[in-house]
């Protein structure tokens, strides 16, 4: 009886073996064509990547000419609204306020640096003016002096006061005041060349925000006339006017502030000059009076 159970299990290992085989054999064989199949597909992807890159590129291409459009749109609506259209189109009122404008301007840069260029000078005279006083005589010390200088001619005008008071006009005066006269007088001279140009810069700091609310003014009446012409009142329609007018307010308030600052500006360096004079002025006064009343005449 044993021997007959130990054949049928020996039987089933066999057969369960053998079924095991066919079945590993099957799977590679079904395995084989799947893998067949999937090669046709990645070749077939391989065009359609080829096919998607010239579409990208032109996409690409057409977001560059995009911006570029983009790019003069926006300059040609500057240029629409700027100051070229504003010379072009504006009439004679228009064109003579900036003119006007642009003249005021320049002639306040001109007259700064002008007088910036005579105060240095006349510092620079000052500091030379201070070695004066080591010579050996007040006449000596004028003659080292520049032929320019204003100094030497403060100095000079007062030695000639000097020397011409035994006239018999001057022999009523008596010598102090002739000799303060003449000096002071002098200095007067040149503190009014200094003053020379100053009305000019506060005429213009002061004129020039009401020019350019004219323009304002004048553009604003433009806008007006644009809207009752064509009956709707549209920002298409009374931005060019409107932007006159802004334009002119602007340059009214470009050309007054700068003036308004050198203007003060140059005040005070004219006020330290002039202190300067005043000071040395007084010390040739000083010299020439004791110098006489010293017997050194």
């Amino acid at each position: 009886m044993l021997k007959k159970l130990s054949s049928v299990l020996i039987l089933a290992l066999a057969l369960g073996g053998q079924h095991f085989v066919v079945s590993s054999a099957f799977a590679q064989d079904t395995a084989a064509p799947a893998a067949d199949s999937a090669a046709p597909a990645t070749d077939a992807a391989a065009p359609a990547a080829d096919a998607a890159a010239p579409a990208a590129e032109a996409a690409s291409s057409e977001g560059a000419a995009s911006a570029i459009d983009a790019a003069n749109d926006d300059t040609a609506k500057s240029e629409e609204y700027g100051m070229g259209k504003l010379w072009n189109e504006g009439d004679a009122v228009t064109k003579t306020v900036l003119i006007l404008l642009i003249l005021m301007s320049a002639a306040t840069w001109y007259i700064a640096a002008i007088k910036l260029m005579v105060q240095s000078k006349l510092f620079s005279q000052a500091n030379e003016a201070r070695k004066v006083w080591d010579s050996k005589s007040l006449q000596d010390g004028v003659n080292n002096l520049k032929a320019d200088s204003a100094f030497r001619a403060v100095a000079e005008d007062g030695l000639k006061a000097l020397k011409h008071h035994d006239g018999k006009l001057t022999d009523k005066i008596d010598l102090e005041s002739w000799v303060s006269l003449s000096v002071n007088r002098s200095v007067a001279n040149i503190t009014n060349d200094l003053q020379t140009g100053m009305a000019v810069l506060a005429t213009v700091a002061s004129s020039s925000p009401f020019v350019g609310l004219f323009g304002t003014v004048w553009g604003i009446y433009h806008a007006l006339i644009v809207i009752a012409q064509t009956g709707q009142p549209s920002i298409d329609k009374v931005a060019g006017p409107v932007g006159e007018a802004l334009i002119m307010t602007a340059i009214g308030l470009g050309v007054a502030v700068p003036a308004v600052f050198l203007y003060n500006w140059l005040v005070r360096r004219n006020k330290v000059a002039s202190e300067s004079l005043n000071a040395f002025a007084s010390d040739v006064h000083a010299y020439l009076i004791v110098g006489v009343h010293g017997g050194d005449k």
